[in-house]
């Protein structure tokens, strides 16, 4: 009886195997496996508070770097813009970023608000666009000039951004310190929702013109724009130059069907950067496609249509990326 079960058992382990065999199609002699699929590269693109421009605008570049090169996702990833981004990439929690390039020039040189650690991890790919301080004050708190903000609630820009670290600059030029004001760091949305509300008296920001969020601020509220010129913009210049005038045009803004004239005030630029370790094939990609689709990039956000070649090496003072010379070389912009 033992060896009818055993013989049993021996018979059906053949019947499996051979069912399991035959489901197998055994590989040909001489053949090797079929790689496996390409893997697709994440990339951190680390931009700046939701209510200004480095987010929109990144996810504007993003769509059109994930629709043009192969094997790459770029996602985008709101931040306290400038400062904090330069530090993202030296720490590698990010791998590309919108800087302001006075921000980029103080990290390389440990100043400012890199003051005593210098932060190098990371090259510049080029100019995005012109980087636009845009200070506003209501005109029912009667502050109409940047001195009117004696006494009053100001929002100077969120911690980590290249505006909270150059208004003290501006206000110092116009003979304010923090202490003769109520400063507090909020975001530019956060901003605007306060002073729709009458919780602040004015804000300050780093954005392109038109800034969607003071449009909409210009629908509740009357606006003035605070402008440097004069002698404190000179002032400003003899201690950052690479700040420059700069003439936001008559029309730009209006209050209820009233255009504002021109409006004077300085300009940085917003440039991107990357890690320094970052492969060269992809970061020569990523320059040209940024430059060569400016229209698409357009079509998302019109700032797109301020990312212009001959732009892209606009008072950068940090070393730039291989990947973005060999691109420039091309063009015939590098000797």
């Amino acid at each position: 009886m033992k060896r009818k079960v055993f013989v049993l058992c021996i018979v059906l382990l053949m019947i499996v195997s051979l069912v399991f065999t035959g489901c197998t199609k055994p590989q040909e002699s001489g053949t090797t496996p079929a790689p496996a699929p390409a893997k697709t590269q994440e990339l951190l693109f680390a931009t700046g508070g939701t209510a200004g421009t480095y987010y929109p605008l990144g996810g504007a570049i993003a769509g059109v770097w994930n629709a043009n090169i192969e094997g790459i996702n770029v996602t985008i990833q709101p931040s306290g813009a400038s400062v904090e981004n330069l530090r993202l990439l030296d720490s590698r929690d990010a791998d590309i970023v919108m800087a302001m390039n006075n921000i980029a020039e103080d990290a390389w040189q440990g100043k400012g608000s890199f003051e005593g650690k210098e932060v190098k991890g990371f090259k510049a790919v080029g100019v995005v666009y012109p980087e636009i301080i845009q200070g506003v004050g209501l005109v029912e708190s009667n502050v109409r000039t940047i001195a009117d903000q004696k006494g009053k609630r100001v929002a100077g820009g969120p911690p980590g951004s290249g505006t909270a670290a150059t208004t003290p600059h501006i206000f110092k030029a116009y003979g304010l310190e923090a202490s003769d004001m109520t400063v507090v760091n909020d975001t530019f949305g956060d901003a605007v929702e306060k002073m729709k509300d009458g919780h602040l008296d004015a804000a300050w920001n780093v954005l392109a013109a038109p800034a969607s969020a003071i449009v909409d601020l210009l629908t509740n509220k009357e606006l003035a724009f605070l402008e440097i010129k004069g002698q404190e913009l000179e002032e400003l210049q003899a201690q950052f130059p690479l700040v420059a005038p700069h003439v936001i045009p008559a029309g730009t803004y209006n209050y209820k069907g009233t255009p504002y004239p021109d409006i004077h005030t300085i300009a940085l630029q917003a440039v991107l950067y990357v890690r320094d370790d970052m492969d060269e094939e992809l970061v020569y990609n990523l320059v040209k496609f940024m430059y060569e689709k400016n229209a698409e990039i357009a079509k998302s956000h019109a700032t797109g249509n301020q990312i212009l070649l001959e732009n892209a090496k606009n008072g950068i003072t940090t070393e730039f990326h291989p990947g973005a010379i060999k691109y420039y070389q091309e063009k015939g912009m590098w000797n």
